[in-house]
């Protein structure tokens, strides 16, 4: 059109030169992150945010400074798993995230109730916005790799983190059973509708660590992790067995302190993107 100005914030026309416009949010312009990996799985009850706990401490071990968004606003657990309660506090500059021991960065909005046991129950539009303020408002401090502890399946909330959040990866947590196919399907396909590249599966309770033979006994049933990720091109990036010590670890905050390189491939892959 000749009497087109290059503004399409200012035209309602519907022309082939109108440019998509972005849905990215900006960060706070006192923080800075250099990479953001979403971890997410398509359903709940397979460990996921205990995966991204655990993911951080990984990441962290390799020297990089960390953060945990936590985007399950309805089931948020990292807190609990770091031993953190509060944030350091908030002024005109925005909110800065709690700290734990070994100084990983955390927000999550347990932080922010005044009885973290209060349910949140809030509407799918509310959710989003939160975790886009977590984004937005909170002051990240030199993150090198940023974890997003997503809600299960593909609603809102990952949906938003997608479109508004600039995610570099994702990782997805599977549990060995015979839907993993389908499940992991649904997760890859979101990402690809996002062209967001997944860099991996972790499977977690994958095994049990025989305490006697030192066998590894498959209780939740035979692996299918290594076929599934072969089905999509994927890599498996860890494979965390059934341990209660890293239940115990994370129900006492003390997920820093679990020994255990299960995920040390994870963070390499992701130190590489």
């Amino acid at each position: 059109m000749s009497s087109c100005n290059g503004n399409c914030s200012e035209c309602g026309s519907d022309c082939a030169d109108r440019k998509p416009e972005s849905l990215l949010a900006e960060l706070n312009p006192n923080a800075s992150v250099k990479k953001v990996i979403a971890v997410v799985s398509g359903k709940g009850g397979v460990g996921k945010s205990t995966v991204t706990s655990m993911l951080a401490v990984a990441m962290a071990r390799e020297g990089k400074r960390v953060g945990v968004l936590d985007a399950d606003i309805t089931g948020p657990s990292a807190p609990t798993a770091f031993g953190v309660t509060e944030c350091q506090g908030a002024d005109e500059h925005g909110l800065y995230p709690a700290l734990t021991r070994t100084g990983i960065q955390v927000m999550s909005i347990n932080l922010l109730l005044d009885n973290p046991a209060d349910p949140v129950v809030w509407r799918g539009p509310v959710i989003a916005g939160t975790v886009t303020q977590f984004w937005k408002d909170v002051i990240w401090s030199d993150v090198d790799v940023m974890f997003v502890d997503m809600p299960p399946g593909t609603g809102d909330v990952p949906l938003t983190v997608f479109q508004s959040i600039p995610v570099d990866g994702i990782i997805v947590v599977t549990s060995p059973q015979e839907l993993v196919s389908m499940i992991v399907g649904k997760a890859v396909k979101m990402a690809n509708m996002m062209n967001v590249p997944v860099v991996g599966l972790v499977e977690n309770m994958s095994y049990l660590n025989c305490p006697d033979c030192g066998r590894k006994i498959p209780v939740f049933g035979e692996s299918h992790v290594e076929e599934t990720a072969a089905k999509f091109g994927l890599k498996v990036l860890g494979k965390v067995p059934v341990d209660p010590e890293i239940a115990r670890a994370a129900d006492d905050g003390r997920i820093e302190a679990l020994p255990g390189e299960w995920l040390k491939e994870a963070a390499e892959q992701v130190e590489k993107l």
